[in-house]
C-alpha cells in the first residue's frame, strides 16, 4: 500500500522556503559586509594615495553621492549600510578646509561647484523622499554644520536660502519622528544665523498663494494681475525667482534641476507667461507672505520631547527680536505665534484646581520657562496643583520673556494678544466671580503674575486690564466706569479678611511697578487740582508766619488741645534728624514756603497719646529703622519716577479749579474707610492697609506729599487728609481708653507677643483694639520718618 505523499510535499516546501530566505539573509549580510569592506578600502586608499587637489576630491565624494542612486538596486536598505554619511562629512571637512586656506570672505572652487551644480538642492530632494532611509536625517546634519562651521555668508546665495527654506517646510509636518532632533537642530542655526545678519530674514517672508473660495469668479489669474498685486516682490524690493511660484502649479523646482538646459530655458519662458488654472469650484488666489521658520517651529513647541520645545521656544525668541519691520509685521499677522501664546496660557490657567492656597501661590519657587522641570516625588513641599501651577508660571513667563524682546510692533501685538485672549477672556470672569474661594486663587494668581512679569508692553496691557485707561478726575457717580477696577478695589474692604488681605497686596505690589499710569489712574488724577485745598489769600501779618515756614490759616499743633502732652522726649531734635538723612535729589528742589520739616515730624509722633504708646517700653522700636528703610525705598522710587518728569513743586493755586468738587477716588476712598476703622480690624488686615498707604506716601510727587504727609494744609470743607482720619481715630481712642482697665499692661504685653518676646498666653480682653493702637503707633513713625526724609531730599541743593 502506497504511503501518503502530501505531509512530504509539505515538508520539502517548508524547507525550500527556509533555504531561500536563508540565501537571501547571507546575501544582504555579504553586501553589508561588502559594503563596510568598501568603506575601509577607500579610507585606506585615501590614506595611501597622493592627496589630491580639494575640487578634485570634493567633486569624487560628490559623484560617489550620485553614483550610488544610479548604480544601487535596492533602495530599502537604510542610509547607515552605506557610504553616504561619509561621503557627506568629507565633503564638509574639505569646505571648512578651503576656507581655513583662503583670505576671507573669499569663495574656493568647492563652494563655487556646491553653489553652480545645485547640491543643496539635491540634497533637499533626496531627503523629502527620505531616500535611501534616514536620508533626510543625514541631509538635515549637512545643512546644520554646513551653515554652522562655514564662517562665510551662505544665506543671501539664492543656492542656498532656497533650498533651506523649502528643507524648513519639512521640518515639523509631524512630531515625535526620529528626526526631530536634527530638524531642531536646523531650525535653531538657522535662526542664529539671521540674528547674526536681520535683514537676511526677507529671504524666508515667502509670497504663498491662498486660496478662498467664491463663486462666480474667473478661474484664471493672468500675469497682469498678479502684476497688478505686486505678488512677485517682497517687502525689500527684491524680486521673486519663479521657482518660488512652481507650487501653484504643483511642480517642485527641484524635481526639474537635471533637466537639459534648453527644456529649463522651456520652463522659464512657460513661467513667465503664468496662468494659474483653478479646481471645477472657482476660487481667487491672493498673495500673502509666509514665515514657514516660525510656523515649523511653532508645531515643534507641541514637541512631546521637552528638551525640543524648549529647543523651538528658543528659536522662537531669537526670531521675534530681529528689527526688521517686515518680519515683525509676518510675524505676528500671518502666523499662528499669538493664538500659540495665548491659547497655551488659556489650557494651562484653566488647568489649575478650583482652590488653590494663596500661600502656595505666592511662595512657590521663582520659575524660569527654560527651566520647567518638576518631580512630585522629589519635592518635599509638594502641594494639589503644583505641577499645574509650575508649568501656567513658567509658560507665563516665556512669554513675558518673549515680548521683553521683540522687536518694538511685534511685542505691542503680543502684548496686545494676550490682554484680549487670556486676560479679558480667561481671568476677568474668575475676578469677577461671587464665589468667595474662587475670588482668592483668581486674586492670588493676578498678584502672582503681576508680581513676576517684567516686559514694560506687557505690563502696559496689564495695568490697563486691571485700572481701565481712563485719566480724567473720578467721580462718585462713575466709580463703577471700569468694572473690573471697582470689583477689585472694593474686594480691598471684602467681608472676607483673605480676600482684603490679597488684594491689598496685589495693589501693593502694582505701585512698585515702572508704570505711571498705575499711579495715576489709581490716584494722583484727583488731585491734580489741589480743590482738596481751601484758598485764602495772603494778608501782610501772615507774611512773618509764611516765612517761618507755616501756611496761613494753619493751625499749630502745639498750641492745638489734643497735642498738650507733647514732651521732649517725644520729638526729635534737628540734629539726629540730620546725622540719618539720605542724599540730595537734585530732581525736586527746595519749595519756598514749605511747611517747616520738625513740625511736620513732630506732628505724626505726637498724634498717638503718651497713655498709647508702648514702643519706648521694648529696646530696638525707635526711629532709626523707620528712617533707613524710607531712606531705601523713597531712592528706589525716585529712580522708577524719574523718567515721569513730575513738577518738583505744587500747581499753582490760583491756577487750579478750586470751584470743582472733590473727590478722593475709590482707591483712597476704601483706604481712608479702612484706616477709619484701625481699631476694629484684625491685625493683619490694619498692618496691609497701612503698608499700602505708606507706600503712596513715598512716591516723589507734590501733590501727594501734600495730601499725605503735610498736617497744615488747608482742607476745604467735606474733605479729609490722611492725617485728619488718623487725627479723628486718635479721638476715639482717646474716649476708649478709658473705658479699658490695665490698659497700658495689657497693651505692653500684647506688643511683647507680637515680637516674640513674651510667649502665648491667655487671650487678652480687646486685642483687637490694642493691636490697632500698636499699627496706629508704629504707622505714624513710618509716616514721619518719610516725611522727613523726603523733606530733607528735596531741600539739598
Amino acid at each position: 500500500m502506497e504511503r501518503p505523499r502530501q505531509p512530504q510535499q509539505g515538508r520539502r516546501r517548508r524547507i525550500e522556503e527556509l533555504s531561500r530566505s536563508s540565501r537571501e539573509r547571507l546575501l544582504q549580510s555579504r553586501d553589508r559586509m561588502f559594503s563596510k569592506f568598501t568603506s575601509i578600502l577607500q579610507h585606506a586608499v585615501e590614506a595611501l594615495a597622493p592627496s589630491l587637489p580639494l575640487q578634485e576630491d570634493f567633486v569624487y565624494h560628490w559623484k560617489a553621492i550620485t553614483h550610488y542612486y544610479i548604480e544601487t538596486s535596492d533602495d530599502k536598505a537604510p542610509v547607515t549600510d552605506t557610504n553616504i554619511p561619509s561621503h557627506l562629512e568629507q565633503m564638509l571637512d574639505i569646505l571648512v578646509q578651503e576656507e581655513n586656506e583662503r583670505e576671507s570672505g573669499e569663495t574656493g572652487p568647492c563652494m563655487e561647484y556646491l553653489l553652480h551644480h545645485k547640491i543643496l538642492e539635491t540634497l533637499y530632494t533626496l531627503g523629502k523622499a527620505d531616500c535611501p532611509p534616514g536620508m533626510k536625517q543625514q541631509v538635515l546634519v549637512f545643512y546644520t554644520k554646513l551653515l554652522g562651521r562655514i564662517r562665510q555668508p551662505l544665506l543671501p546665495h539664492i543656492n542656498v536660502h532656497r533650498p533651506v527654506q523649502k528643507l524648513i517646510r519639512l521640518c515639523g509636518e509631524v512630531l515625535a519622528t526620529p528626526t526631530e532632533n536634527e530638524e531642531i537642530q536646523f531650525l535653531c542655526i538657522v535662526c542664529a544665523k539671521l540674528k547674526q545678519d536681520p535683514y537676511l530674514v526677507n529671504f524666508f517672508l515667502e509670497n504663498k498663494m491662498k486660496s478662498l473660495a467664491s463663486k462666480g469668479v474667473p478661474n484664471v489669474i493672468s500675469e497682469d494681475t498678479l502684476k497688478g498685486q505686486d505678488s512677485l516682490s517682497t517687502d525689500t524690493g527684491q524680486s521673486r525667482q519663479p521657482e518660488e511660484l512652481s507650487g501653484a502649479t504643483g511642480m517642485e523646482q527641484t524635481e526639474l534641476e537635471d533637466e537639459p538646459p534648453h527644456q529649463m530655458d522651456h520652463l522659464s519662458t512657460s513661467l513667465d507667461n503664468l496662468s494659474v488654472t483653478s479646481l471645477p469650484e472657482a476660487s481667487v488666489v491672493c498673495p500673502n507672505q509666509d514665515y514657514n521658520l516660525v510656523n515649523s517651529l511653532l508645531n515643534l513647541t507641541r514637541s512631546p520631547d521637552g528638551r525640543i520645545a524648549v529647543k523651538a521656544c528658543e528659536g522662537l525668541m531669537l526670531l521675534v527680536s530681529l528689527p526688521e519691520p517686515a518680519a515683525a509685521k509676518c510675524l505676528t499677522q500671518s502666523t499662528c505665534l499669538c493664538e500659540l501664546l495665548t491659547d497655551r496660557l488659556a489650557s494651562l490657567y484653566k488647568a489649575l484646581p478650583q482652590s488653590v492656597d494663596p500661600l502656595d501661590i505666592e511662595t512657590v519657587e521663582a520659575i524660569n520657562w527654560g527651566l520647567d522641570s518638576y518631580s512630585h516625588k522629589e519635592d518635599a513641599s509638594a502641594f494639589p496643583g503644583k505641577r499645574a501651577l509650575i508649568s501656567f508660571l513658567s509658560w507665563f513667563d516665556y512669554c513675558d520673556q518673549l515680548i521683553k524682546e521683540a522687536q518694538k510692533t511685534a511685542a505691542v501685538a503680543l502684548a496686545k494678544a494676550v490682554h484680549e485672549r487670556f486676560f479679558i477672556g480667561v481671568m476677568e470672569p474668575q475676578l469677577m466671580q461671587t464665589s468667595e474661594m474662587g475670588i482668592l486663587t483668581s486674586t492670588a494668581l493676578l498678584h502672582r503674575i503681576v508680581r513676576q512679569v517684567t516686559s514694560d508692553v506687557l505690563l502696559q496691557e496689564m495695568v490697563f486690564f486691571i485700572l481701565g485707561e481712563q485719566r480724567e478726575p473720578e467721580t462718585l457717580a462713575e466709580i463703577s466706569r471700569h468694572p473690573l477696577r471697582h470689583r477689585l478695589i472694593e474686594h480691598c474692604d471684602h467681608i472676607s479678611d483673605e480676600i482684603s488681605i490679597m488684594t491689598l497686596r496685589m495693589f501693593e505690589h502694582l505701585l512698585q511697578k515702572p508704570n505711571e499710569h498705575i499711579l495715576y489712574n489709581l490716584v494722583l488724577r484727583n488731585l491734580e487740582e489741589r480743590n482738596y485745598t481751601e484758598y485764602k489769600p495772603l494778608c501782610p501779618e501772615d507774611k512773618d508766619v509764611v516765612e517761618n515756614g507755616l501756611i496761613a490759616g494753619a493751625v499749630d499743633l502745639e498750641e492745638d488741645p489734643l497735642f498738650t502732652d507733647i514732651s521732649p522726649e517725644n520729638t526729635l531734635p534737628n540734629q539726629e534728624w540730620l546725622s540719618s538723612s539720605p542724599p540730595a535729589t537734585p530732581d525736586h528742589p527746595k519749595n519756598d514756603g514749605k511747611t517747616e520739616v520738625h513740625k511736620i515730624v513732630n506732628s505724626f509722633l505726637c498724634l498717638v497719646p503718651d497713655d498709647a504708646k508702648s514702643s519706648y517700653h521694648v529696646e530696638g522700636t525707635g526711629y532709626d529703622t523707620y528712617l533707613r528703610d524710607a531712606h531705601r525705598q523713597f531712592r528706589d522710587y525716585c529712580a522708577i519716577c524719574l523718567r515721569w518728569e513730575w513738577p518738583g513743586s505744587p500747581k499753582a493755586l490760583e491756577k487750579c479749579n478750586l470751584e470743582a468738587a472733590f473727590f478722593e477716588g475709590h482707591f483712597l476712598k476704601v483706604l481712608f474707610d479702612r484706616m477709619g476703622r484701625i481699631l476694629d480690624q484684625p491685625y493683619d488686615v490694619n498692618l496691609q492697609v497701612t503698608s499700602v498707604l505708606s507706600r503712596l506716601s513715598l512716591f516723589p510727587h507734590p501733590h501727594i506729599h501734600e495730601y499725605l504727609l503735610d498736617p497744615y494744609v488747608n482742607l476745604a470743607p467735606g474733605c479729609r487728609s490722611l492725617f485728619s482720619v488718623i487725627v479723628r481715630v486718635v479721638g476715639d481712642l482717646m474716649l476708649r481708653i478709658q473705658r479699658i482697665q490695665d490698659f497700658t499692661p495689657k497693651l505692653l504685653l500684647v506688643r511683647k507677643r507680637l515680637l516674640g518676646l513674651e510667649p502665648e498666653g491667655p487671650i487678652i480682653d480687646h486685642i483687637t483694639l490694642l493691636e490697632g493702637v500698636i499699627v496706629l503707633e508704629e504707622f505714624c513713625k513710618e509716616l514721619a520718618a518719610i516725611a522727613f526724609v523726603k523733606y530733607h531730599a528735596s531741600s539739598t541743593p
